[in-house]
């Protein structure tokens, strides 16, 4: 397996990633890309998703949260400039059909904070057997820092090289051996643990699996992901937060104005 490349740390807001990163991305599933987002920006998102998980926390209105793993606010863009400039922000959407290799539609993002001394981790899992999607063999997310993330902070880790793994029913994000119950074999697999800080980020297909640690810290851990799918996924009919409500029909295609293509 080659070297992750932490040391690549020439990305510019050039829009363009050296081949290396894209190399990495197709064997492994994942890739971290340092500096996508300046410093300043990240730290400024990151308040005010801290402020939008607080209130959402205040109002009951977070998913997610009542697992106790972290508090989870879906599609602010719609509603938040803020969130909107990261969610569209050209770097991050230009990597994006980079490393995915062709044209993508937004699926949905969510801020993903973790509270201090949160003892919980979200345990291994892949995205993509909780979504509702036919016909997406690509789908990426961005899982952007907007606080520095060291390991004992919530960051992330991934099994390399598994991303098209499509047979594994879907698994429980509270239980540790949900996965490797599933898939005994990935239990014996290299892992990758990639700490970040604010405006770093990582892209991984929604078939690869990973992980995000416990927050052992004294400060929220605060993250904005971002997900993207082909442009002709379909809809199969299952209950999601993001279509519920909707009216799709089974077959139809996931597109309009709340799945705008980037």
């Amino acid at each position: 397996m080659k070297v992750h490349p932490d040391s690549l740390d020439r990305y510019t807001e050039s829009h363009r990633l050296p081949n290396d990163y894209i190399e990495y991305y197709q064997a492994n599933g994942f890739v971290k890309v340092p500096g996508i987002v300046p410093r300043v920006d990240a730290l400024r998102i990151g308040e005010r998703c801290r402020a939008i998980s607080d209130e959402a926390r205040r109002t009951g209105t977070a998913q997610g949260g009542g697992m106790q793993v972290f508090t989870q606010v879906v599609n602010t863009w719609r509603a938040d400039e803020a969130v909107r400039e990261a969610v569209f922000h050209p770097n991050i959407t230009a990597v994006a059909k980079q490393l995915a290799g062709g044209a993508l539609r937004l699926w949905h993002d969510h801020i993903l904070v973790k509270e201090p001394r949160n003892e919980a981790a979200t345990e291994w899992h892949q995205d993509q057997p909780y979504w509702p999607h036919a016909n997406s063999t690509r789908p990426i997310s961005c899982w952007l820092a907007l606080v520095d993330v060291p390991a004992d902070r919530g960051s992330m880790s991934f099994i390399p090289g598994v991303q098209h793994r499509d047979d594994i029913p879907r698994q429980t994000l509270t239980d540790k051996r949900s996965l490797f119950s599933l898939a005994p074999d990935l239990e014996y697999l290299p892992k990758v643990t990639l700490p970040l800080k604010a405006g770093d980020c990582t892209f991984h297909h929604g078939r690869t699996p990973h992980m995000a640690n416990a927050n052992a810290t004294d400060d929220p851990r605060v993250a904005l992901a971002i997900i993207y799918i082909d442009t002709v996924t379909t809809y199969t009919g299952a209950d999601h937060v993001v279509t519920d409500g909707l009216d799709l029909n089974e077959g139809e295609l996931i597109a309009g104005d709340l799945f705008p293509e980037v």
